[in-house]
Parts: structure tokens; sequence; C-alpha cells
């Protein structure tokens, strides 16, 4: 009975901070764009393959 009086309001405090985590992600944008990262991963690698490749071809020999 006795560690029902401590895991209660620890529980209480940890379920604050989880509130407090969410809200804060979404007051700083964190939620905005959810696709646009997964983007321009994929688009990064392939102009940095094209970049590559055009170099490679401008190179004198």
């Amino acid at each position: 009975m006795g560690a029902i009086y401590f895991l209660i309001p620890l529980s209480l405090i940890v379920l604050g901070f989880a509130i407090w985590a969410l809200l804060w992600a979404i007051n700083s944008g964190q939620y905005e764009d959810l696709e646009g990262s997964s983007w321009r991963l994929i688009q990064d690698d392939k102009e940095e393959q094209r970049k590559k490749r055009q170099t490679v071809r401008n190179t004198p020999e």
C-alpha cells in the first residue's frame, strides 16, 4: 500500500512531462511536414549521383 502513495504521484509527474513534450513538439513545428523529409532524402541521393556522374564525365584525362 505504501508503494501506491509513491507510484501515483510519480505517474502523474511522468504524464505531465509527456503532455508538455507533446505540446512543445506541436508548437515548435515538428509535425508540420511529415512527408517532406523522406522525399528530400530520396531526391538528394539522386541529385548527388547525377552531380558525381557529371564531374566524372567533365574531368580531363
